[in-house]
C-alpha cells in the first residue's frame, strides 16, 4: 500500500487485503477497529484496537512520545525440518512484523522510543503438533523484537486459553481478557481457516504479506 507522507500523518494506516471492521464501542464509549489474523492496524488517534488470540500472537507496539501505536496479529507458516520450509517462515514472520514497524514509522512514531507488549501464542489450535504452533510464535516474536532492541514491556504468552485484546495505541494501554468460556467457535474456525492458508502459501525474497 502507497502512503506518502503527507497521508500518513492524517490518515490510520491498515492492512490492504481486506478492512479491519470499524465500529463503535459502547462499553468503552469510543470508536474501536476489530483485526482477524493476517491483519494489521496503525493509528496516532484516540482509538481502540481489538482482536482475539489463539495460536496467533500479537505485537502492540507504542510510541509513548508521539502518541502514535499499531498492533499486528499473525501466525507463522508451518515448520519443516527441511532449512527451506524453516527460513520461509522465518522470512514470513519478520516481513509482518516489518509491515507494522515501517508504517508506525511512516506516521512518526521513532524507534529509540517504541515499547511492545505482546500476547497469544495458546495452545488452542486442533491441528498436528499445535501444542509447538503457540511455542515457536512467541518465542519468534520475542526473539524479533530483542534483535530490533525495542523492549517488551509487558507480556501475556502460551497457555490454554485464547485472549481477547484491548489495545489503546494513543496511551500505550493494553486490557486482557482470558477466555475461558467461548459461546461459539469462531476463533477456532478463523485460526484454522488462516493456518489452511498458511500451508500454502510460497515465501519468497519478496513477500506481499496477505489478509
Amino acid at each position: 500500500m502507497q502512503v506518502s507522507d503527507q497521508e500518513a500523518l492524517d490518515e490510520d494506516i491498515q492492512t490492504e487485503a481486506w478492512s479491519p471492521v470499524s465500529y463503535y464501542d459502547s462499553y468503552f464509549e469510543m470508536q474501536a477497529v476489530k483485526l482477524l489474523p493476517g491483519e494489521y492496524y496503525v493509528t496516532g488517534q484516540d482509538k481502540l484496537l481489538v482482536t482475539v488470540l489463539g495460536s496467533c500472537v500479537a505485537a502492540c507496539i507504542h510510541d509513548p512520545v508521539k502518541g502514535i501505536g499499531g498492533i499486528n496479529h499473525f501466525m507463522l507458516p508451518v515448520d519443516g525440518r527441511e532449512e527451506e520450509l524453516i527460513n520461509s517462515s522465518i522470512r514470513y514472520g519478520s516481513h509482518a512484523l516489518e509491515v507494522l514497524l515501517n508504517q508506525l514509522y511512516k506516521l512518526g512514531a521513532q524507534k529509540e522510543s517504541l515499547q511492545a507488549k505482546v500476547f497469544g501464542g495458546g495452545d488452542v489450535l486442533m491441528a498436528p503438533e499445535s501444542h509447538q504452533i503457540g511455542e515457536r510464535n512467541a518465542e519468534f516474536l520475542l526473539d524479533y523484537l530483542n534483535a530490533e532492541q525495542i523492549p517488551v514491556v509487558s507480556k501475556s504468552l502460551l497457555g490454554p486459553w485464547p485472549q481477547k485484546i484491548y489495545f489503546f495505541p494513543a496511551s500505550g494501554r493494553v486490557l486482557v481478557k482470558k477466555l475461558k468460556r467461548l459461546n461459539n467457535k469462531t476463533i477456532f474456525e478463523r485460526e484454522a481457516e488462516y493456518f489452511q492458508r498458511l500451508l500454502n502459501i510460497e515465501v519468497a525474497g519478496n513477500i506481499e504479506l496477505f489478509g
